[in-house]
């Protein structure tokens, strides 16, 4: 190798750790604006992160990471750190990030300086023999807020997995050229983690079921032969990543011992749940509607009534009519705990109890549960809430509203010469339109609204504590990104719009704020489609 090759090589390892350090700096940065309220929490973590990306890019004369750094620890120093960040200064930090984030995009995405700046926490790492359907990937999986990174090399794959552990990896199985390489460098780099990573193996030659094996044996989650479009892989890619992070269970516990509550309330939060303790039956009530948990704990016998009458009692509640019941009681009848059972309890645990198979218990239930209450009130296509649903929390955030005296804004969106798609393309690449929407939609908007799939085509989303001007602007950027989006068919991609309704809550019924963003909807449709109307109240 002459010595030309070997400093352009060099400047590449640098220039990639300069890189991986900005890209700290953005995740620590998503981290405070998605919650203001850590701004203290992380205001270390934040200046540590940009100090180091200064003093990289100064010493590898990246002159751009390290103006941007700079200014990020100029505005961070000089800000108090008892104090919480105001408007000011987090727009005079967007603004810096955001050029750091400008600075930070690979070759292959200068061309869009408009790339959005909302990353996921941690990257999806891309190793595929073919480049091109890599950069594609990447373009894409950019629109819907991920942040991905393509390999050419198994060597430059486990150096960026060892500076940044991946959420997920898509691997060719013959990454690096010979049979079952990439398999062989997955093999390699589980064994260096505590945790597997979640693989997404993909194969244009290979499908025999021996191949197959291995590659499940070393964490490979989907196994695709031959390979699929980018749509697909998109949307696989979302399910092994965490960004939607499972909420913790919610846990109500009744125990009329203080100790064994307490105990109780110790174990389940170390497993990350939420606990909610009480030692007195008569609060029961209360406790449902105040906390609405997941999963209850109720001990057997208790002063004034047993375990079996507060279970009939709760299952008294149609929305409490599936939630799992468990006892606790150092009773070790298999007749009397088949009993209990059969007045509206699910589980038995006798005392003393093994704090690992109480949380194996909560898990199993907790997670059943959940399955049951997710083909009740979600659309099995997309993801996102039934129209029943949607609009019972409707109703439930103009109560909120009405208590806090908030605003509450309510959008419909229909998509645009929707028939057409279909007709052209079919339906499977139809309903591929309707998920990337739905997933388009979760990665832009933030965890307290709500998104539902209103019927067909047209989706209802609702902005609680949102002013009328700002669900407007969202919902415009969302269209115009949205709108830019390639959506793959086969060898042909094409573009798809939508359009927009949105209203303001004007203390009426939710039928009444339904009507008025569907007219409004209709609006946009007269307009010519493709843009955001606000409705006159």
């Amino acid at each position: 190798m002459s010595d030309a090759s070997q400093k352009e090589k060099l400047r590449q390892h640098f220039a990639r750790r300069v890189t991986t350090q900005a890209r700290v700096v953005l995740d620590t940065w998503q981290k405070i604006h998605t919650d203001t309220d850590s701004f203290a929490a992380h205001r270390e973590e934040l200046l540590s992160a940009s100090d180091k990306l200064v003093r990289y890019a100064q010493r590898f004369e990246m002159s751009g990471h390290a103006d941007a750094g700079s200014q990020i620890l100029r505005i961070m120093q000089a800000w108090p750190a008892d104090r919480s960040l105001d408007d000011s200064t987090e727009r005079q930090l967007q603004d810096a990030i955001d050029a750091l984030a400008r600075s930070t995009l690979r070759r292959t995405d200068q061309s869009n300086t408009e790339a959005p700046h909302q990353f996921r926490r941690t990257p999806v790492y891309i190793a595929l023999a073919n480049g091109e359907m890599a950069n594609r990937l990447i373009r894409q999986l950019e629109f819907f807020g991920f942040r991905a990174s393509a390999f050419d090399s198994a060597d430059e794959l486990i150096e960026a997995c060892a500076l940044h552990k991946p959420e997920t990896i898509l691997m060719d199985v013959n990454f690096g050229g010979s049979v079952n390489a990439g398999i062989s460098t997955i093999e390699h780099l589980q064994e260096r983690h505590d945790t597997p990573i979640p693989i997404i193996f993909m194969s244009d030659e290979d499908g025999t079921i021996q191949t197959r094996l291995r590659a499940s044996r070393c964490g490979g989650e989907e196994f695709f032969y031959p390979a699929v479009d980018p749509g697909q892989l998109i949307e696989k890619i979302e399910t092994y990543t965490h960004g939607n992070t499972v909420e913790p269970y919610r846990v109500l516990v009744l125990d009329d011992s203080r100790a064994q509550a307490k105990f109780m309330e110790t174990v389940l939060k170390r497993a990350g749940m939420t606990a909610h303790i009480i030692t007195d039956p008569m609060e029961i009530i209360d406790s449902l509607d105040m906390f609405s948990p997941e999963i209850i704990v109720l001990d057997m016998y208790m002063p004034g009534c047993t375990g079996m009458e507060i279970a009939r009692v709760i299952r008294q509640q149609d929305r409490f009519h599936s939630v799992p019941i468990i006892y606790l009681s150092a009773e070790d009848d298999v007749t009397k705990q088949l009993h209990a059972m059969s007045l509206g309890g699910d589980d038995f645990l006798t005392k003393p109890i093994d704090p690992k198979h109480l949380i194996a218990t909560l898990h199993n239930r907790g997670r059943r549960a959940r399955s049951l209450l997710a083909l009740m009130i979600r659309d099995s296509l997309t993801g996102l809430y039934n129209h029943t649903h949607t609009l019972y929390l409707l109703d439930q955030e103009i109560v909120r509203a009405r208590q806090k005296n908030q605003s509450l804004c309510f959008a419909m969106i229909d998509i645009d010469y929707f028939k057409k798609v279909n007709d052209t393309f079919g339906h499977p690449i139809g309903d591929r339109v309707l998920r990337s929407l739905s997933m388009f939609l979760k990665q832009r908007l933030r965890k307290t609204d709500h998104i539902g799939r209103y019927g067909g085509e047209e989706f209802a989303i609702i902005l609680p504590d949102t002013r009328p001007s700002d669900a407007r602007n969202v919902l415009n950027e969302i269209r115009e990104r949205f709108a830019e989006l390639l959506q793959p068919a086969g060898d042909r991609e094409f573009n798809v719009t939508f359009s927009c309704g949105v209203t303001a809550w004007d203390n009426e019924p939710s039928q009444t704020l339904c009507e008025r963003a569907d007219r409004a909807l209709y609006t946009s449709k007269e307009y010519g489609r493709n843009c955001v109307t606000l409705a006159d109240n």
